[in-house]
This record gives structure tokens, sequence and C-alpha cells, in this order.
């Protein structure tokens, strides 16, 4: 287990949110459906990988939402070889998940010291739509594809406000950030013995959600909810033959609650949780 500064601060540090990634065929739709749930986003341009352009929603905590999808005219090679292919073509949602990096070179050895598959960083970057160049480098943690089931890390080259907030402030202030990924495992136990091998998080509280169809997890003060399928019956089921461990909701830090539009709530650890209208997004998104 790696070794931290002790406290559960430490290990919510290490588990920063930077963005979260929701994947679609058609960036203008998810745009507009995000929209008809009163959340704007911006265009943020195309990506250097000749596969995939993206629109964004920055939060005043620096946090985002990144609506990713193909190119217009898309290299194949290129979107064949993307490590969210699938999620895009199939329009999947939550698909992917990052975490800030201060020293990324520093975090890869932590890993590898405490046993941890990592990649090497790799340089990426995009060109916003007034031109301005952002660059960046990641490192990918676990065997899964990219920011799946263990989050993606990511360091700026450029300036970071730059590519959070295009237009130099957030989207929304409706929303202070992102507050939880939820990740769908198929065994509740052995993913969050992953976690705790990886960033030192403490033994996960659990409760029941027959409405989400879930065995659910909540990894200390971490952002992270483990959901295991509750039965045969749960739409879990499908989502994990289909895309495999990963994202499948997210949950946003509501400004005042009441003054969203929920289609239906429950309680998590405690915490009433209200979700959008799934069926008119498209994806599972709620707010605490």
């Amino acid at each position: 287990m790696p070794t931290l500064l002790g406290a559960a601060d430490s290990t919510s540090a290490l588990l920063t949110i930077d963005h979260v990634t929701v994947a679609g065929k058609d960036v203008k739709a998810m745009q507009a459906k995000l929209a008809s749930i009163g959340i704007p986003s911006e265009y943020g341009g195309p990506h250097k990988n000749a596969a995939t352009e993206m629109a964004l929603t920055s939060f005043p905590d620096g946090s985002y939402l990144e609506l990713i999808a193909l190119q217009p005219n898309p290299d194949p090679k290129a979107v064949a070889s993307h490590y969210w292919s699938k999620q895009m073509q199939n329009d999947a949602g939550p698909c992917a998940w990052a975490i800030r990096a201060r020293d990324i070179a520093a975090e890869v050895k932590r890993l590898q010291s405490a046993g941890v598959t990592v990649s090497e960083p790799a340089r990426s970057g995009r060109q916003r739509p007034d031109g301005t160049p952002l660059e960046w480098e990641t490192a990918n943690i676990g065997p899964e594809p990219n920011g799946t089931f263990f989050p993606f890390m990511i360091q700026d080259f450029t300036q970071r406000p730059k590519r959070a907030f295009l237009n130099g402030k957030p989207t929304t202030k409706d929303f202070a950030g992102v507050a939880k990924v939820v990740i769908a495992v198929r065994d509740l136990g052995a993913s969050a013995m992953r976690f705790r091998e990886a960033f030192g998080t403490p033994l996960p509280i659990q409760q029941v959600d027959a409405s989400f169809g879930a065995h659910l997890a909540l990894l200390g003060g971490t952002p992270v909810v483990l959901a295991e399928p509750l039965n045969a019956d749960s739409w879990l089921i499908a989502r994990l033959e289909q895309f495999g461990e990963g994202p499948c909701a997210l949950i946003l830090s509501a400004k005042n609650a009441q003054r969203q539009k929920a289609a239906a709530k429950t309680r998590w650890f405690g915490t009433e949780i209200s979700w959008f209208d799934a069926e008119k997004l498209g994806w599972r998104l709620g707010f605490e």
C-alpha cells in the first residue's frame, strides 16, 4: 500500500478530479441534450489525434465535464485505435475520468512502487477555437483503457485555466463542480481493494440502492462510488458486458439543488441525490 501523509485528506488530494468524460457520436447533439436539462457547454475544439473533438462545461472549482465525439471526417485508423472508440460510436455517455497531477513523473514512480500498472507520461494537446494552443501530458493507471476503472492523470504544460475556462470563467455557476464518479464494477470488494492498494483509500461504506439497481460502495472522502449490479435485471449488467468496468453515472455538486429539475431522487450514504431525466439526456447525471 502506498505511504501517504496519514489523513483522509491526503487520499482525497491524490484523487482530485480534473475532469470527467462523456462519449458520444456527435458533439453538437450532446451539447443540445445537455442544454435541454439546463446545463450550457462550450465548444473546445478538435484534438490533435485526427479522431476526436470536444465541448465542455466548466465549474467554479476548476473541474469540468468533457463531451467527446468523433471529428467530422475523422481518420478511420485513428478512430479504430482510440481507447474510447466503442464508447463514442455507441453513445455510451460517461466513459472516463481524470485526476490532477502536480508531479506526474513522481506519481508514476509512487504507483509503480506500490505494484500498480501505470503507463509512462505521453504528451498531447488541442487548439481552442480562438487559436490558443493547449499542451499537456497524461499517464494511464491500471491495465484497462485510458481513465476507465482507475482515472488517468493529467498535468499541463500550458496554463490549466486556459484548458478549463475557455472564456476566462466557468461555463456555469449553478454547480460547484463534479462531486462523484460512479464506476460500474463486477466485484465490489475486489474493486475497493484495488483502490486501497493504489491510493490508500479507507475501507468502503456500503449500501444498496434498488432504484439504481446496484450495491454501492463509497471510498471514504474521495469522489469515488463503486456500483456492482444488484441482480440479473440491473441495467449495469448490459453496460458491463458492452463497455467493461468504468464510469456509468456522474454526480455534480449543486449550488442550489432546489432550483434544478429532478426526475427522480434517492439517498446515498445519508445525502440526497437527485437525477436529471436520463431519457432526455441519454445518460445518467445527478446532483447533490
